[in-house]
C-alpha cells in the first residue's frame, strides 16, 4: 500500500467526516433560519449537536477499533456521514435532524482518532510530519469545499444543498475506499535510551489535555457563528458570509503544512504556545473591528490554526511519550478532551447567544479569553523539567 495513497484516503475521510460534515453547517445557518425549517434557537443548537456527537465518537473510538479493523471502521464512518447528508434533506422532526447531526459528529471523531495513527504507523519517522500535514489538510479542504459548494447549492434550495453534499461525499468515499491500510503496524518497543513520560496522566500531559480542551472552546465562535455573524449580524448576506468561509478554508488547508514545518524547526512546544497567542489575537479581532480586511485576517488565521494545532498537539504527544502504544492512548484522550471542550462550549455559546438576544461580541470575547487561559496554563506547567524515565 503506497504511503500517499493511504494519506489520500485518510485526508478524504477527514475532509468528508469533519471538514464537510461539521463545517458545512455554519454557512447554512442563515438559510435554515430564513427557510424556517426549525426555530432559530433550535438551528443554533443543531450546530452543537454535531459537537456532542464528536464527544461521543471520541469516547467509543478506541473500543470500536478493538473489534473492527481500522480500514473497515473508517469506511463505515464515511458511509454513515454520507447518509447523514441525505437524511438531513428531510427535516421530518427536531429529533430526526438532531440525531443525524449527532451521528455525523460521531463519525468525525472516530476518523480523527483512528485515521492518522493508522496511516502514520506505516510511515518512516522522518516523513511523518509531512504526511501528517497532508492528512490533516483534508479537514481544511472540507471547509473550502463547503464554502464553495454550499452558497452555490443554496441557490437551488436547502434540500438540493444537502443532497449535493451527500453526492460529493459518496464520490469521495468511493475514491478513498481501497486506500486505507488494513491494519496498523504493530507497535515497536522503544529502545532503552528513549525517554518516555512515566504515565500519560502525569502533570505535563495532563496540562496539555486541559489546554487542548480549552483551546477547543476558543475555536467554536468561528466554527459555528462566523458566517451567521457576517451574513445576519452585519447584514452582508449569505454570499459574503460564504466568501469568508472560503477564506477560513484556505487557511485551514495551509495551516497543518505550515505549522508542521515550523514545529520541525523550533519544536512542538514553542509552536503550540505561539499558536495559542496568535489564536487569542485572531479571535479578539472580531470584537475589535468589523472591517472586511480585519475579518479576513481573523478568518484565515483561525482557519489555519483549527486543523494546524491538531498536528502540533499530535507532535507534542510524540515528544512527551515515546512508547507508541501510550501515544495512541494519549491521542485518544486528547481527542476526547478536545471534543469535550467543543461540546461544552458549543452548548454554552448557543445558550449565551439565545439568552442575549443574538449578541455575537460576547462569544468572541470569551473565545479569546479561553485561548489566553490555555496559554497561561502551558507557561505555568513545568514543561522544561518533566520527569522522564527509560522505557
Amino acid at each position: 500500500m503506497g504511503i500517499w495513497r493511504a494519506a489520500f484516503a485518510a485526508s478524504s475521510a477527514g475532509l468528508i467526516c469533519i471538514g464537510v460534515a461539521r463545517l458545512s453547517y455554519p454557512p447554512m445557518i442563515p438559510a435554515l433560519i430564513e427557510a424556517r425549517w426549525f426555530p432559530a434557537s433550535s438551528i443554533i443548537y443543531f450546530g452543537a449537536a454535531n459537537l456532542a456527537g464528536y464527544l461521543g465518537g471520541a469516547l467509543v473510538a478506541r473500543t470500536l477499533v478493538r473489534f473492527v479493523s481500522p480500514a473497515i471502521l473508517l469506511r463505515a464512518m464515511m458511509v454513515l456521514v454520507t447518509l447523514s447528508f441525505f437524511a438531513s434533506a428531510a427535516p421530518l422532526s427536531w429529533s430526526w435532524f438532531f440525531a443525524w447531526r449527532f451521528l455525523s459528529g460521531l463519525g468525525g471523531a472516530v476518523v480523527m482518532v483512528v485515521a492518522a495513527p493508522t496511516v502514520l504507523s506505516h510511515v518512516p519517522p522522518a516523513r511523518r510530519g509531512m504526511v501528517g500535514g497532508v492528512i490533516f489538510a483534508g479537514v481544511g479542504g472540507g471547509v473550502a469545499v463547503s464554502g464553495i459548494l454550499v452558497p452555490a447549492l443554496l441557490r437551488w434550495g436547502l434540500v438540493e444543498t444537502w443532497c449535493g453534499l451527500g453526492a460529493f461525499a459518496a464520490i469521495l468515499t468511493a475514491a478513498a475506499w481501497s486506500g486505507f491500510p488494513r491494519d496498523a503496524v504493530a507497535a515497536q518497543v522503544p529502545s532503552p535510551s528513549a525517554p518516555v513520560v512515566r504515565s500519560w496522566g502525569g502533570i505535563v500531559v495532563l496540562a496539555l489535555l486541559i489546554e487542548y480542551a480549552i483551546n477547543a472552546s476558543a475555536q467554536v465562535p468561528h466554527m459555528v457563528f462566523l458566517v451567521d455573524f457576517i451574513a445576519r449580524g452585519l447584514a452582508r448576506g449569505i454570499d459574503v458570509g460564504g466568501e469568508y468561509w472560503v477564506i477560513y478554508g484556505c487557511g485551514a488547508i495551509a495551516g497543518p503544512l505550515v505549522l508542521g514545518r515550523v514545529a520541525d524547526r523550533i519544536g512542538f512546544g514553542p509552536t503550540w504556545r505561539i499558536g495559542l497567542a496568535i489564536e487569542a489575537a485572531a479571535v479578539a479581532l472580531v470584537v475589535i473591528s468589523t472591517n472586511g480586511i480585519v475579518l479576513g485576517i481573523s478568518a484565515v488565521l483561525l482557519g489555519a490554526l483549527t486543523p494546524g494545532l491538531v498536528v502540533v498537539v499530535m507532535g507534542r504527544v510524540q515528544e512527551l511519550v515515546a512508547d507508541p502504544n501510550r501515544q495512541r492512548t494519549v491521542w485518544a484522550a486528547a481527542t476526547t478532551a478536545f471534543a469535550l471542550g467543543q461540546a461544552v462550549a458549543g452548548y454554552g455559546y448557543s445558550y449565551l447567544f439565545v439568552t442575549t438576544g443574538g449578541t455575537y461580541a460576547w462569544l468572541y470575547a470569551i473565545g479569546a479569553a479561553m485561548a489566553l487561559i490555555a496559554l497561561a496554563i502551558d507557561l505555568a506547567a513545568p514543561l522544561g523539567r518533566r520527569r522522564v524515565v527509560n522505557a
